[in-house]
């Protein structure tokens, strides 16, 4: 099997992935294109130190990025260096295929055809069906505390070929820099590793057909899941059978987040979504985020044509629209306003003097904004609603 992973086409594939995504260099400072410059002479080298067993990853770069939607905390990114991540997306190439064919149908995460919206439908599809109560699950650090030689007992049960299994474990064992201290992490795999998607779907795997042996409607996507039941008493079943899981397996359920929910009554969020009854809404933070960016992009002083500010606002609308088409209309229409509104008082601070008198909505109407070709979020969910 390892002579897959050291196989020129498949570095080569591997490379062309990686370098396409651009992203920041790792400790050795070399970047993408500087990797992309010299490709044939990296992926040979590559090949040959797999081939030989002399390859040796470098320390993954550590830095903390923003939560979305909640500005004052942070959450680990680890930055492998370009051509760690070749021979992590090398090795993914060959196993997963392997392992994304145990997987259990109910987890949509990092998987080739499934998505958010899948997971999303299926929640939707069972609270239409009655199961009204849900489990509200949080890991607690999930990528950074699961325990590496557990996690390496599950792919020896895939894989048995011991040199893919000693790669697999020298990135397991991938030292942490960060600032300008190194260590090595006594659990997790770094997010942002090319390897770790997988791996962390290999280690819930063994919790989704638990769950669902046991007749449990759960939905999973990466480390956010949740169980759909019928009553409270099934809920708590099903959260006390999460609970002996995550503990058996070294992980650990954040005490505050975690909760059974009537959705009649109380809203529970997943994947950004907010569900409620029969609503459907962003979440507060999605929403906040996106309320941020239209004024980010609007300013009363803000120079350049309408046009331009327009279509700048139409890429990110069509984006966000995109994800959270399943909502209520009355979300579109009340952004559209505020949109309008934002360009109206833009306007109106270029154009101080107002002989006629009119009203902002009758000098700049909605028709005004529209031949200036901004994306209106109402009118993409009326004919999203007609299709």
């Amino acid at each position: 099997m390892i002579d897959k992973v050291y196989a020129p086409l498949n570095l080569f594939t591997a490379s062309r992935k990686v370098t396409g995504k651009r992203k920041a260099a790792g400790v050795d400072g070399q970047s993408c294109e500087a990797f992309e410059e010299h490709l044939l002479v990296e992926t040979r080298r590559l090949s040959e130190e797999i081939r030989t067993g002399s390859y040796r990853p470098n320390a993954v770069r550590r830095v903390h990025i923003p939560k979305p939607g909640r500005p004052n905390e942070t959450r680990p990114l680890g930055i492998p260096t370009v051509r760690d991540r070749v021979v992590q997306s090398a090795i993914v190439n060959v196993i997963e295929p392997i392992l994304d064919h145990q997987f259990h149908e109910r987890s949509f995460g990092f998987r080739h055809g499934r998505g958010a919206h899948d997971a999303l439908r299926i929640v939707e599809q069972k609270l239409q069906a009655g199961c009204v109560y849900v489990v509200d699950a949080d890991l607690k650090g999930y990528f950074d505390t699961i325990p590496k030689d557990r996690l390496l007992a599950l792919v020896q049960e895939h894989i048995s070929d011991s040199r893919m299994l000693h790669l697999i474990k020298l990135f397991l064992d991938q030292n942490i820099l960060e600032e300008l201290r190194e260590w090595t992490p006594v659990a997790g795999v770094p997010q942002g590793a090319v390897l770790s998607p997988v791996m962390s779907n290999l280690y819930l795997n063994p919790l989704d057909h638990q769950m669902a042996d046991s007749g449990f409607e759960m939905v999973r996507y990466a480390d956010d899941f949740v169980v759909l039941c019928r009553s409270q008493s099934e809920a708590e079943s099903a959260l006390q059978m999460i609970t002996a899981w995550v503990e058996t397996a070294g992980l650990t359920l954040h005490p505050t987040k975690t909760k059974i929910v009537d959705s009649r009554v109380e809203s529970f969020a997943f994947l950004g979504y907010s569900f409620r009854g029969d609503q459907i809404y962003p979440r507060r933070e999605s929403l906040a985020k996106m309320k941020t960016r239209i004024k980010e992009l609007t300013p009363r002083k803000r120079p350049g044509s309408i046009e331009r500010i327009a279509a700048e606002l139409t890429s990110v609308l069509r984006g966000w629209f995109g994800y959270f088409r399943h909502c209520r209309w009355t979300i579109f229409k009340a952004l559209d306003a505020k949109i309008r509104s934002r360009l109206r008082q833009l306007l109106l601070q270029r154009h101080r003097s107002n002989p006629q008198g009119l009203a902002r909505t009758q000098r700049w109407p909605n028709d005004f904004f529209a031949t200036a070709g901004l994306y209106s979020l109402r009118d993409a969910h009326f004919r999203f609603d007609q299709s």
